[in-house]
Formats: structure tokens, C-alpha cells, sequence
């Protein structure tokens, strides 16, 4: 993997980690969910300063989409997931059963739910955007004060 570039972003959620290399993001931790980091990590503010400006206009309801090279690492099945994530609009929600739905996968709503845990880049990757069968707030790795207040951002800001 080489050596890991990181920063640290302030948000209304608590501080936020970014992770990745020269060229893409691989992830984006919350706060208490940080990985031990050693002597192959490096902080450079300056790498992610694009990013971080990116997460602070969708934190002032100024952002609904971003622009960022993503590298998601995991399996078939979890990108496929991480994928049908992105499709989710701003604002809106979609059920685990949903997305299994739409990955032709009907019955895979639990498998659903795994990948989803598993996502590597919250926030921007929007796995808070996925709910119950009833439209119910599931767990979410974060919190579901994280979630609440990430949905409820997008609700106050959506066209």
C-alpha cells in the first residue's frame, strides 16, 4: 500500500479523518471509528485542502454532490453496494431492501446491510442515507445522532 496521507477535518459531527495517496481519497473515518496509524502514515493538510473545503460547503447546506477520486477497497458485492450508495440523491433515502432490489439481488438485504457497515468513506460514500423497510433510522457505524443529524441536514437543504 506504500505510505497512508491523512488530515484531520472539523465538522458539525465531530472531527473527521481523511485518508489516502497521491491520488484518491480511501477513506473518510468519524470521529471515535480512527485507525491506528504508524510510520507509513503522513499528515498533509495541503493534499486533502480540495476535499476538506468540499466537506465544509455540504456541512452549510452548500453541496449536495462531491467531486472527489474515490479508491474503495473490499469485494465485488461491497463495491457493487458502495456504488449503488452513490445513486442515492441527496436528501432522500433508500432501504436496504432497495438497494438489493436494485442490484438485483431481492433477497440480499442483509448482505445489503454488511457491505453498507463496511463502507469505508462515510459521508461522502452517503451510507446514512439507508433506513429501515418502514423508514425507520437503523445502526449506523457513526451513531445515530451521526445519522440524524446527516439526514437532517440534507432534508433542510434539499431542492
Amino acid at each position: 500500500m506504500g505510505m497512508t496521507l491523512y488530515t484531520t477535518v472539523p465538522s458539525p459531527i465531530g472531527e473527521l479523518m481523511l485518508c489516502g495517496d497521491a491520488h484518491a481519497l480511501t477513506a473518510l473515518h468519524l470521529p471515535g471509528r480512527w485507525p491506528k496509524h504508524g510510520a507509513s502514515w503522513r499528515r498533509d493538510d495541503e493534499r486533502f485542502a480540495g476535499i476538506a473545503r468540499q466537506l465544509h460547503e455540504y456541512f452549510a447546506g452548500g453541496r449536495s454532490t462531491f467531486d472527489v477520486a474515490l479508491r474503495m477497497y473490499g469485494g465485488p458485492f461491497q463495491q457493487e453496494v458502495w456504488a449503488e450508495l452513490q445513486r442515492i440523491p441527496y436528501g432522500e433515502t433508500a432501504s436496504y431492501g432497495e438497494l438489493a432490489r436494485r442490484l438485483g439481488r431481492p433477497l440480499a438485504a442483509r448482505a445489503v446491510g454488511a457491505a453498507n457497515g463496511r463502507n469505508p468513506i462515510a459521508v461522502i460514500v452517503p451510507c446514512h442515507r439507508v433506513v429501515g423497510s418502514d423508514g425507520t433510522l437503523t445502526g449506523y457505524a457513526g451513531g445515530m445522532e451521526r445519522k440524524r443529524a446527516l439526514l437532517a441536514l440534507e432534508a433542510a437543504h434539499a431542492a
